[in-house]
């Protein structure tokens, strides 16, 4: 399995004996899986304010490589404003750099370091102020014609529900831990209720085929008219899946909010031929974050 790691390189609330702030990369292997056992490989180095570059970021990434168990292939980013460094930096070591919004594992690290770690520096600015990285999301676009689902469905699980599910039948899709103590979302609960959304297709192969080659970021919903449920994708970009014609489906649709609310955002997206199927086309476990 191709792995995947997340990167940040950014300034933090830190200065140096100049009065410049302190700049840090932060890389860590995407988790793929339900429950997960071993720590995650993790990376950080700072980097003088004189040095940001696309070589100094580089060499950073070349020696995060060297130290890891396994190299990637491909490493998300969040930062729209840094995407020209990320991205030659990743290439000119034959890695694809990948603008996403499924940051899941970083945005938590980095949380951690926000509350534990740098207010530890004697030189640490609370108030150093920093640019907003907020992606906005691109006009929405129609699933190809030939990919549109029949059926949709507003459905839930426990968390319980997902510790086997290692055994199901899946053919495409991507998860994170929720189970176990190094769960990536350790505030729910084996009864946590998780909301979903299944799709219906007689082209159910297809069309998780075609998502697999997205990154798949969470779903939206549009209350207002036209109501619609999106996918969000990538950086920016918004498809979309249904439109929600009826009260009742959109009343299905504000539950199904505020149960992603409740879960901490986690939710997620399946695909199957038909409702008596008993696999999955795709299966993806979906988180909105919320980026700083």
């Amino acid at each position: 399995m191709p792995k995947i790691w997340e990167l940040d390189f950014y300034s933090r609330p830190i200065l140096d004996e100049n009065g410049k702030k302190v700049w840090e990369v932060l890389l860590c292997e995407t988790p793929v899986v339900i429950s997960q056992d071993a720590p995650l490989f993790r990376f950080s180095k700072f980097c003088p304010s004189t040095e940001v570059n696309s070589i100094w970021l580089q060499g950073a990434i070349a020696e995060a490589i060297a130290a890891a168990p396994i190299p990637p292939t491909a490493i998300r980013f969040f930062r729209q404003q840094m995407k020209n460094m990320i991205t030659k930096s990743c290439q000119d070591l034959g890695i694809d750099a990948v603008p996403s919004r499924r940051t899941i594992a970083l945005q938590g690290w980095l949380e951690e370091r926000m509350a534990q770690v740098y207010p530890q520096d004697p030189n640490y600015q609370a108030a150093a102020p920093t640019a907003s990285v907020r992606m906005e999301s691109a006009p929405a676009s129609l699933l190809p014609d030939a990919l549109l689902g029949e059926k949709w469905a507003f459905v839930s699980l426990a968390v319980s529900d997902f510790a086997d599910l290692n055994e199901w039948d899946i053919g495409f899709g991507e998860v994170f831990p929720i189970l176990g103590e190094k769960s990536l979302v350790p505030e729910l609960t084996p009864e946590s209720r998780i909301p979903g959304v299944i799709i219906f297709s007689s082209r159910a192969t297809a069309l998780a085929a075609w998502m697999s080659g997205l990154d798949l970021a969470f779903l939206s919903i549009q209350q207002e008219r036209p109501a619609r449920l999106f996918l969000e994708t990538g950086g920016c970009d918004r498809w979309i899946l249904a439109n929600i014609v009826n009260a009742q489906t959109l009343s299905e649709a504000q539950g199904f909010l505020a149960a992603k609310e409740k879960a901490q955002q986690v939710h997620f997206l399946a695909v199957q031929s038909n409702p008596e199927s008993a696999s999955f086309a795709g299966f993806w476990l979906l988180k909105q974050i919320k980026l700083p």
